[in-house]
């Protein structure tokens, strides 16, 4: 009898967790379609369709979020709590549960005043920008900071409200962890920097200098996708303002920019959105819809992308199979060498301002900043009126110069104009994480950089996608960088691949 009452609950389990599922999958699904009109509208729309996209969007968003918070999704986890599951059903309803319970902490119409928010401040952030004008997106941003505050208190009333919107991008790290590493990372690399702004080295950063027109940068930048895997097939190459990837196993496309006195830029943001684009594809495919075919969250994702604009993109190994395709393309730089390439996209910049065109050291400073400023915004500390003065002191600060323009300064990331407080650390965080998982490939992977300077990339990928991309969100964060690498997650890696890749560059 008892084995029989066991396989009843057993299969009483099985039924409701399959029903949860499907509920998953349809608000998945709904989100999906949101994160195409999404693509469409920093990519395709034309400028006038702003105000009908707000309401597609918030209505979308507003719909999603009816399902999650559903009562019969409650019921349904409920009736799982003491379910016996496999490990990989139990990391699902983790996951679901964890969705659940902060969306039904908030008020639908809230979620859609911060939907159609968005999308009203997207276009006035690109406005913005291009006229140089922060007053004007001022109030948006004003809107944004006011409605995730309330975001946050309907969450946890009793927490630090920027902890909480941390946690919409990296749940499974604390932000005390967060802020440990940002440190560490401080005080290793401003020493570092401070060293090579002192240093007699003498790059070949003059090498690519010139104009390169953006139409010749287009197709090289379809070639590097092409060399490093891309699939076509499920994606596509466009142009927006910034730089991003939009999308799931099955089509996943990626943008990047072009600026004519900086062909290396557009070729590393390339590169960098094809790591997003990567993990994307190699989700499981019939895991869609759920944690199971979901990426973990934006630190690993950025790792992805990190990995393989600096662990690759930025390697000799790569530079002897790339370059080559680079003079082709542009036959003033035929006198160029690896050497020169590599020298070239891996110096320390004096003077830069824009964060997607920072090297790979000053990188985290930029961080740093936005970390200060939104975590400020958010707690109250910072009025948004004061935000580009902040923003040019600790510029001049932390990096040695000082912003002419707000369209240089506080104006040039997308990401406050979509609400996204908590975002900027990941990138970091993503960092740290890209060198720990590379150093363990590399250790694994017989002569690595021989086979990417061949344009042999399928055993790093193969790696990748059994030790991150397969899991999908089974696994923690830590959980996962463990079982990939032996170690928690740390910057250790980190530190120790820039020591000695800058050491050399610069004899320091």
């Amino acid at each position: 009898m008892a084995t029989e009452a066991a396989a009843d609950d057993a299969t009483d389990a099985s039924e409701t967790y399959e029903a949860l599922l499907d509920r998953v999958r349809r608000w998945n699904t709904v989100g999906s379609a949101a994160g195409v009109l999404g693509w469409d509208q920093q990519v395709m729309m034309p400028e006038g369709g702003t105000p009908a996209r707000s309401k597609e969007l918030s209505t979308l968003s507003s719909i999603r979020h009816d399902m999650i918070t559903d009562e019969a999704t409650g019921e349904l986890l409920a009736e799982l709590d003491d379910a016996d599951l496999t490990d990989e059903r139990a990391a699902v309803v983790r996951e679901v549960r964890r969705e659940y319970e902060r969306a039904d902490a908030v008020p639908v119409e809230l979620v859609e005043e911060i939907s159609e928010t968005g999308s009203a401040a997207l276009q006035a952030w690109e406005e913005a920008k291009a006229e140089d004008d922060f007053e004007a997106f001022a109030p948006h941003l004003e809107k944004h900071v006011e409605l995730k505050r309330e975001y946050a208190e309907q969450i946890d009333p009793d927490r630090d409200p920027y902890e909480v919107l941390f946690e919409e991008y990296e749940p499974c790290l604390s932000i005390d962890r967060a802020e440990a590493i940002l440190e560490e990372l401080r005080e290793t690399l401003v020493p570092m920097i401070d060293a090579i702004r002192d240093s007699d080295a003498d790059l070949a950063v003059d090498t690519f200098e010139g104009t390169f027109p953006e139409e010749e940068q287009e197709e090289l930048a379809r070639e590097a996708l092409e060399l490093v895997g891309y699939d076509f097939d499920r994606g596509r190459l466009d142009v927006s303002s910034h730089p991003f990837t939009a999308g799931n196993q099955f089509d996943c496309r990626v943008t990047t920019r072009f600026d004519e006195s900086d062909p290396l830029g557009a070729i590393g943001s390339t590169v960098h959105e094809y790591g997003h684009a990567q993990y994307n594809l190699g989700l499981p495919q019939e895991e869609w819809g759920t944690p199971l075919g979901e990426s973990r969250d934006l630190s690993v994702h950025e790792s992805q992308s990190r990995l393989w604009e600096n662990h690759v993109g930025r390697s000799r190994a790569f530079w002897e199979l790339f370059l080559p395709r680079f003079k082709e393309r542009f036959p003033e730089t035929d006198e160029a060498t690896v050497e020169d390439a590599y020298e070239a996209f891996n110096q320390v910049y004096e003077d830069n301002l824009i964060r997607v065109e920072a090297d790979e050291l000053t990188y985290h400073l930029h961080i740093i900043v936005r970390f200060e400023i939104e975590r400020d915004l958010v707690r109250g500390d910072l009025a948004v009126e004061d935000v580009p003065e902040v923003w040019n002191d600790k510029y001049e600060e932390y990096l040695g110069v000082r912003p002419d323009t707000d369209a240089e300064g506080c104006l040039q990331d997308i990401h406050w104009s979509h609400g996204n407080f908590g975002y900027f650390p990941t990138y970091s965080l993503g960092s740290v994480m890209a060198a720990q998982l590379f150093a363990a490939a590399d250790g694994e992977i017989d002569d690595l950089g021989a086979k990417i300077a061949e344009g042999d990339f399928d055993d790093l990928q193969e790696w990748l996608g059994e030790n991150v991309h397969q899991h999908g969100s089974r696994y923690e964060t830590n959980e996962l960088v463990e079982r990939a690498t032996g170690e928690e997650l740390s910057a250790d890696a980190f530190t120790d691949y820039v020591e000695e890749k800058y050491g050399e560059l610069y004899g320091i």
